[in-house]
C-alpha cells in the first residue's frame, strides 16, 4: 500500500502555538518533508524542533519552493518536490509536511497537494492556527464582531486594489510593496495595526499605520479594521 502524504500546520512561531495533532504527526512519522533547500534552517522546522526535539532524528527531506515570479521554474521545482515526496510513498511510507501557519491558506505544500492527488496519492490536511488570527490575538484585537465581514487579500499593493467592500481586512503578502500598501490604507478611515515576525523572538507590533515602516519583513501581516465598531 501506499503512504499518505499529510500537511500540517505548524503555527505562526510560537511553539506552544503549535496543535498537539501536528506534534502527534511529527512523532508518529519517520519522513519529515521541509519547504527550504536546508531543512534545519527552515522556520517551520525551528518551530516544530523545539517541541519535538527527536524530529532531527527522522528523514528529513527538502522541497525547494523558490520565490519567483518564473512561473516555468516554479512549475519545475514543484513538480520535482512532488517526485521526492511519491518516492517516499511508494515505500508505503507516510511524508509530514510542515508549514507554517495553517495548511490551506496560501501555503506552499498546497501546489504538491494537487500534483500528488493528480497522480493517485491520498493528500490529508492538519490545520494550523493561522498567522492573522495569532497577529490579532496578539494585538488583543478581535477580527470581526456581530455581523462585519472578513476579507483576506494577499499583495494588496496592486494598483487597482481600493479595499471598497465593507467590513475589515487582513492583508498578507505585502510586504515588499509596504509603501504602496500604506498610500492606499492612508486613504481609508481605517483603524490599522500590523505585526510583524508574530509571536517569534523577532516580533514586532505597530499601533498606528504611521508606525509601519517601508522595509518591514517578510512575515509582516496588518489588520485594518472599520471604524464603526
Amino acid at each position: 500500500m501506499k503512504g499518505i502524504a499529510y500537511g500540517v500546520g505548524v503555527g505562526p512561531g510560537d511553539p506552544e502555538l503549535m496543535t498537539l495533532k501536528a506534534i502527534r504527526m511529527i512523532r508518529e512519522n519517520d519522513i519529515i518533508a521541509v519547504p527550504g533547500k536546508d531543512p534545519k534552517e527552515s522556520v517551520a522546522y525551528k518551530i516544530a524542533e523545539a517541541v519535538v526535539p527527536e524530529i532531527s532524528e527522522k528523514t528529513l527531506i527538502p522541497i525547494y519552493m523558490p520565490m519567483v515570479k518564473d512561473r516555468e521554474l516554479i512549475k519545475q521545482e514543484h513538480e520535482k518536490g512532488a517526485k521526492l515526496i511519491e518516492s517516499y510513498l511508494d515505500q508505503g511510507k507516510n511524508v509530514v509536511y510542515l508549514t507554517l501557519g495553517d495548511v490551506t491558506i496560501y501555503c506552499t505544500f498546497n501546489y504538491l497537494q494537487h500534483i500528488l492527488e493528480d497522480d493517485g496519492y491520498e493528500v490529508k490536511l492538519v490545520s494550523g492556527i493561522p498567522s492573522f488570527c495569532a497577529a490579532a490575538a496578539r494585538l488583543n484585537l478581535p477580527l470581526v464582531e456581530w455581523d462585519e465581514p472578513l476579507h483576506i487579500i494577499p499583495a494588496v499593493h496592486k494598483e487597482d486594489e481600493s479595499l471598497e467592500y465593507e467590513g475589515n481586512y487582513v492583508l498578507m503578502k505585502s510586504a515588499s510593496h509596504m509603501k504602496e500598501v500604506k498610500d492606499i490604507l492612508s486613504a481609508k478611515n481605517m483603524q490599522v495595526q500590523a505585526v510583524e515576525n508574530c509571536s517569534m523572538d523577532n516580533e514586532k507590533i505597530y499601533r498606528e499605520l504611521s508606525e509601519i515602516p517601508d522595509d518591514t519583513g517578510y512575515f509582516s501581516l496588518i489588520i485594518a479594521k472599520n471604524q464603526s465598531v
